[in-house]
C-alpha cells in the first residue's frame, strides 16, 4: 500500500483481516490473560493485541485510533479505529463473546469494517455501500422486527427499568453486538450507561449494521464518527426505523 489514490477497498480489508490474525496470534502466545496493571480495566491481552495489531496497520500505511494508545500518525489519509479485544473481561474469564473490531475511516467517514469473534472464529466485514458479509460470504440482513413488545434486545449498562422489550441479552462486547443486529440475531442493541462507548467500540459494527439494514445513532443526537481518544457515545441500534425511534425515546427518557 504506497499512495493513497490507489488504495482499494480489498486492500484495506486485506489489511484489517491480517491485523486480526495478528492479534489471534499474540492472544495463542499469551499465558496470562489478567488485568495488566496499568489502568483500570486494561488487561494483558488488551497490550498484547494491540502491539500486534498496530505494527500491521502502520505497515500498511493506515493509520491508528486505538482503545489501548490512543492516536497513531494522524496526518494520513484513512485511520482505523481499534479495539484489539472488544470485551476483554469475557475474554479473561474466556467467555466466547469477545473481538477485534477495526473501521477504517476516510474524509467520507466509515469506509470500510472488519469484526472477528476471537473465540470462535466468525467474522463480519462491510464496505461502505457493498453491503456487509459474514464467515462463508453470506449476505448479513437485519430483522424486520419493527415494535419494541416483539423484540429481543441486547443492553450494555442497567437500565432503571424494563423498557417494554419481549426479552433482552446482556453480552458483554459492543462489536459483537452490534453485529448481532445486523444478523437479525438481536432486533436491537441499547447502552444504558453514559458516554461509555469510544470509537472503536461501535464504529465497525455501526458501518456492518448500516450495511445490513440496520441502523446506529447516538442517543443523544451527536455525530458518530469521531477520531479523537476522548470521543464517547451512546449507541443504539435498531432493525427497523419504528424500532430504533421508540428506542431512542425509552433511552432518553432515561436522563
Amino acid at each position: 500500500m504506497t499512495t493513497f489514490d490507489r488504495v482499494t477497498d480489498d486492500d484495506i480489508l486485506g489489511a484489517l483481516r491480517e491485523a486480526a490474525a495478528a492479534v489471534r496470534s499474540a492472544l495463542d502466545a499469551l499465558e496470562d490473560w489478567g488485568l495488566a496493571g496499568t489502568r483500570p480495566g486494561q488487561y494483558r491481552s488488551d497490550l498484547a493485541a494491540d502491539e500486534v495489531a498496530i505494527a500491521v496497520l502502520d505497515d500498511a500505511g493506515l493509520g491508528v485510533l486505538s482503545e489501548e494508545t490512543g492516536l497513531h500518525y494522524p496526518d494520513r489519509d484513512i485511520v482505523v479505529a481499534l479495539d484489539p479485544v472488544d470485551g476483554s473481561t469475557n475474554a479473561s474469564r474466556r467467555l466466547p463473546w469477545y473481538a477485534s473490531s477495526l473501521c477504517a475511516v476516510d474524509a467520507e467517514g466509515a469506509r470500510a469494517a472488519y469484526v472477528v469473534n476471537q473465540a470462535t472464529g466468525e467474522w463480519f466485514e462491510a464496505v461502505r455501500g457493498g453491503g456487509a458479509v459474514t464467515s462463508g460470504g453470506g449476505v448479513v440482513r437485519a430483522s424486520s422486527t419493527d415494535a419494541l413488545r416483539a423484540a429481543v434486545v441486547g443492553l450494555s449498562g442497567w437500565p432503571p427499568r424494563h423498557g417494554g422489550w419481549k426479552q433482552m441479552r446482556a453480552l458483554g462486547a459492543a462489536a459483537l453486538d452490534l453485529c448481532a443486529v445486523a444478523a437479525g440475531r438481536l432486533d436491537a442493541y441499547v447502552d444504558f450507561s453514559r458516554n461509555a462507548h469510544g470509537p472503536w467500540d461501535y464504529l465497525a459494527g455501526m458501518l456492518i449494521c448500516q450495511e445490513a439494514g440496520a441502523s446506529v445513532v447516538d442517543a443523544f443526537g451527536r455525530d458518530m464518527v469521531c477520531l479523537e481518544h476522548e470521543c464517547r457515545r451512546t449507541p443504539i441500534a435498531a432493525a427497523t426505523p419504528s424500532l430504533l425511534a421508540e428506542l431512542v425515546a425509552l433511552r432518553t427518557s432515561e436522563v
